[in-house]
């Protein structure tokens, strides 16, 4: 198994002209991104609330969360980020990934774009 590292930008989503390019590890098993929160500081985000997380060993940590806006290869979407801590890792979690419309293909472990599927019922006729 190998991981995966992408370029993103992140941005302040109430002034866009802030931003900060970040090497991050794609983690199809993180709900939301962590980017240390040095950097989001920087760009303005503000945490909007705190929420407790589990960690692997089964022990729980909370963190602020916020909103930023991720940018890649085209592609641009607003999602929570975790404001990062020392000693947690700089993550692309699957609510961004899927905010980008992108996924992680597991085997060869590279972006693709996310079927867009919209749930909408077109009526019988005559009604």
């Amino acid at each position: 198994m190998g991981l995966t590292f992408i370029a993103a930008t992140i941005s302040n989503p109430g002034n866009p002209r802030r931003t900060k390019k970040l090497s991050l590890l794609v983690d199809s098993g993180a709900v939301y991104s962590v980017v240390p929160k040095e950097v989001l500081s920087r760009l303005g985000v503000k945490p909007h609330s705190t929420k407790t997380f589990t960690l692997a060993d089964g022990s729980e940590i909370s963190r602020r969360v916020g909103d930023a806006v991720f940018k890649l290869n085209g592609h641009q979407g607003a999602s929570p980020v975790i404001f990062g801590e020392k000693g947690d890792s700089t993550l692309l979690g699957t609510v961004s990934l899927e905010a980008l419309g992108l996924l992680l293909d597991p085997i060869r472990r590279e972006l693709r774009p996310l079927p867009m599927v919209l749930g909408w019922h077109k009526p019988p006729p005559g009604r």
